[in-house]
């Protein structure tokens, strides 16, 4: 099998590199605006931990029965770190094996842990919103507080907003510059035939 231009496997080598930021930056927030929050809350999800005003969230969330949020709701926490490490791993084998099945094997390995994600987080959210306490304070008939998955939904008096934070829009730069590559390749191995 033909090995793949340079410039490709150079772009297979930037989307494994461009991983690593992935440990340094948050992965998720989630924020909520209310007339008494004016500012707005913020939590902010990396790889093995919370950040933000998760209490504060906790202590709004108290009065409609939702469970409390902390990092031991995240099983994922304790894992995650080892799989980003080999995917990052599999993106310089990539590299280096340098033929068509690697990269299109590294790309279809970012986009799968990029759905698995993203269903884990709509699982996390529709358990989080759906299973409340039924002693709370605040009980309306049928509603759920499921936050949204991406983008805005309106939740009682508050706006919530859920998507991508710093590592995930890096990780999106890094899968765009793999299609880049299984495009130009792709251009290529119609010029040869």
């Amino acid at each position: 099998m033909k090995p793949l231009r340079f410039s490709n496997r150079i772009l297979i080598l930037i989307s494994a590199l461009l991983i690593i930021p992935s440990y340094f930056t948050p992965l998720w927030q989630i924020s909520l605006w209310a007339p008494q929050y004016p500012e707005g809350l913020n939590m902010k999800i990396w790889i093995d931990h919370l950040s933000g005003s998760v209490d504060q969230i906790n202590g709004v969330n108290h009065y409609i029965g939702m469970r409390h949020i902390g990092d031991e709701m995240f099983p994922e926490f304790g894992y995650l770190i080892y799989v980003i490490g080999a995917m990052i791993a599999i993106g310089i084998i990539a590299f280096m094996i340098g033929k068509r099945w690697s990269l299109y094997g590294f790309f279809s390995l970012i986009t799968l842990f990029g759905l698995a994600v993203l269903a884990d987080m709509f699982r996390w959210g529709y358990e989080y919103g759906h299973n409340l306490d039924q002693t709370a304070a605040i009980k309306v008939e049928g509603m759920s507080y499921q936050p949204p998955l991406i983008g805005y939904k309106e939740l009682l008096n508050f706006l919530a907003y859920s998507g991508p934070d710093t590592g995930s829009w890096i990780l999106l730069i890094g899968t765009a510059l793999l299609i880049i590559a299984i495009i130009r390749d792709r251009r290529e191995k119609k010029v040869l035939h």
